[in-house]
């Protein structure tokens, strides 16, 4: 199925089914997807095996002359976003300064939109970085992906790269104490010869049981909405996530659905 790259570091603002108006950032290549996942799903595509050529990524300074150009535009026009959001072609917390664009981000953000939040979408699999962990603690949506509590069914539908160890992730996201929100995608289908779905009961009252470790401000639940590089997933009924959703409130925890 046809997939996407963003091919700007600043894009939109779009309209998020998650998060309201929002400006992106894109931290990685404009050109290919960087990425220590591979999720079968990810509107991006597949995660190269191997580049034909080095792959760069925006400087630093670039990635802040851009959103103070963008967000002087905004305001200009009067419509700021509600939030800025980390996301684009991979994972934005492999850029190395990282945490340097987050500060950044912050003081023009307290300077030309206040009122907006700031947003990192991520895989949570560089959370052992300090500087990264710590960059995280100070944005308010700190939104963390945890698509199983079984790193068998993570291996099959995210793919990851490199060494993972998907308890030392779960620990990671406990020592956010409770500043952390998660982000999980159901889906069913099959990859490879494999057959997987994330929704059966053993699935769902493992992964609440995380969640009650994990104590997140918010719980983000959703499904298949654009096209994937694998065509034999299924997009979840709106019926089945708010079932899940009914368990995560009775759990204490505020959930958002997205079908």
């Amino acid at each position: 199925m046809a997939t996407f790259l963003f091919d700007k570091i600043i894009f939109g603002p779009v309209e998020s089914r998650r998060l309201g108006v929002s400006l992106g950032i894109n931290l990685l290549s404009t050109t290919t997807k960087v990425c220590s996942f591979d999720c079968i799903y990810c509107e991006c595509g597949f995660t190269p095996k191997a580049y034909e050529e080095k792959v760069t990524l925006p400087t630093r300074e670039e990635v802040r002359e851009k959103l103070e150009a963008k967000l002087l535009e905004m305001g200009e026009e009067k419509r700021l976003p509600d939030v800025i959001t980390f996301a684009g072609n991979g994972e934005p917390t492999l850029h190395k300064e990282f945490a340097g664009i987050i500060d950044d981000t912050i003081e023009l953000r307290d300077k030309l939109a206040p009122k907006a939040r700031i947003a990192v979408l991520s895989n949570a699999t560089m959370l052992h970085r300090k500087p990264v962990f710590d960059a995280l603690l100070k944005i308010k949506d700190n939104i963390q992906k945890l698509d199983s509590a079984f790193e068998e069914t993570v291996r099959i539908l995210d793919c990851p790269k490199g060494d993972f160890d998907l308890q030392k992730t779960i620990e990671q996201l406990i020592a956010f104490n409770g500043k952390v929100i998660i982000q999980t995608m159901f889906v069913r289908g099959s990859f490879k010869g494999q057959n997987l779905d994330n929704t059966t009961e053993k699935e769902v009252s493992a992964w609440l049981e995380l969640l009650k470790k994990i104590n997140p401000l918010q719980v983000m639940i959703y499904t298949i909405a654009r096209d994937t590089p694998v065509e034999t997933l299924e997009k979840i009924p709106l019926e089945e996530l708010n079932l899940i959703a009914d368990r995560v409130r009775e759990a204490g925890f505020v959930v958002q659905v997205s079908g």
